[in-house]
């Protein structure tokens, strides 16, 4: 079976793994910790960013430095991984749930100031399969409307907006390195900010509610608890397996590149003939070729491809079903306006194999069956 998602592994993390061991320093916010933030802030010319046990822990610190409360409403398509949601839900937040453009699968930007009411607090842009939404328009809506913009960018590491990493445009960025993700270290994420004036309460809030931080630099003799915090510091051996594919993104993101591309030429054919659409980049994006999707005409056709490529040994997978039809999206939220793509469309795609170092004999076989289904 050609998996359709393998972790990435570059050789030199279980090395970097002993050295934390060594180093005597497991917990957070130790030496492979620092050099993880510190290549973010350098690359993606970011002021602030904390490593996370996850992308969802970015989302919950992101949700409390807003400042969500019960009864705020915030806005976020429905189309997105449940985490986006819970982050706010957990605050107390009402969802709205916004329609999807149908060509890059991201919140629909001409919607949302429709769906602004006296309680909207956050507007929350999920930038699907790393190509970016119209982050100037939201931002603008924010803006006109004082509103914070809290980026859900798990899929969106190394991509730009008008030549501006994502999770850096917003208020609050949050990145994702789940196994499944370009880079990764298991389980972990990122929260990026670029006002300084977070820097505190962020600190506080990560370290269980204490002004740890401040006394392990020197400015305090004592900590003590502060404010409401919990615990989402990454171990710093999860850190040291990260920074083993820091060093080397330029080399995975590459590679992850061809493999995209190649599809993207491989099936232009079927593309042009109708019988799949393939994924659909905006000129100001520059994605990092996260996944490779297609869509087919409809979920009955799109069963039987699925079952057809695992049937020859190859495992291709749907996505998200939309939050707003789950039991949870209708307790917690509400779809504002007609649903016109969101089911639709997530009903139609599929996910091809996509992963570091993808053989590219799989990948020719990959095309290749897909032809003789559609013979």
């Amino acid at each position: 079976m050609i998996d359709f998602n393998i972790p990435p592994y570059v050789g030199k993390e279980m090395d970097y793994i002993k050295e934390a061991v060594t180093n005597r320093k497991i917990c957070g916010d130790g030496v492979f910790t620092k050099k993880c933030s510190n290549w973010m802030k350098e690359h993606f010319d970011v002021n602030q960013v904390f490593l996370t046990t996850s992308c969802t822990h970015a989302l919950e610190m992101a949700a409390v430095l807003t400042d969500i409360k019960p009864g705020d409403e915030v806005i976020l398509p429905s189309y997105t991984f449940v985490s986006t949601a819970d982050a706010f839900v957990q605050r107390g937040a009402s969802l709205v749930f916004v329609d999807i453009r149908p060509d890059t699968m991201n919140i629909d930007e001409t919607l949302i100031e429709d769906a602004i009411t006296p309680r909207t607090k956050v507007i929350v842009p999920v930038h699907y399969a790393g190509v970016a939404c119209e982050m100037d328009t939201i931002m603008d809506i924010a803006k006109r409307h004082n509103l914070k913009v809290v980026e859900d960018a798990a899929q969106g590491f190394a991509s730009y907006y008008k030549g501006k990493s994502l999770g850096t445009i917003g208020d609050f960025g949050c990145l994702s390195f789940h196994e499944t993700k370009n880079l990764s270290m298991g389980e972990g994420g990122a929260l990026l900010f670029q006002d300084m004036s977070y820097q505190e309460k962020a600190e506080i809030l990560r370290e269980k509610g204490t002004d740890r931080s401040k006394f392990f630099r020197g400015q305090i003799d004592k900590y003590t608890w502060q404010d409401y915090g919990s615990s989402y510091l990454p171990s710093d051996m999860n850190a040291a397996y990260l920074w083993a594919q820091l060093e080397m993104a330029s080399q995975i993101q590459n590679d992850r590149m061809s493999s995209y591309v190649f599809y993207d030429n491989a099936l232009r054919p079927l593309a042009d003939k109708g019988f799949l659409e393939q994924p659909y980049v905006p000129e100001d994006c520059q994605h990092n070729a996260h996944m490779y999707y297609i869509k087919l005409r409809n979920l009955e056709e799109r069963t039987k491809f699925i079952s057809f490529l695992k049937e020859h040994g190859i495992l291709s997978v749907f996505h998200y079903i939309p939050l707003h039809s789950a039991p949870a999206g209708k307790k917690y939220g509400r779809f504002f306006g007609p649903d016109k793509y969101t089911t639709r469309e997530s009903e139609r795609l599929v996910r091809l194999p996509m992963y570091y170092h993808l053989n590219q004999n799989d990948k020719e076989y990959i095309v290749k069956t897909i032809f003789k289904y559609f013979a």
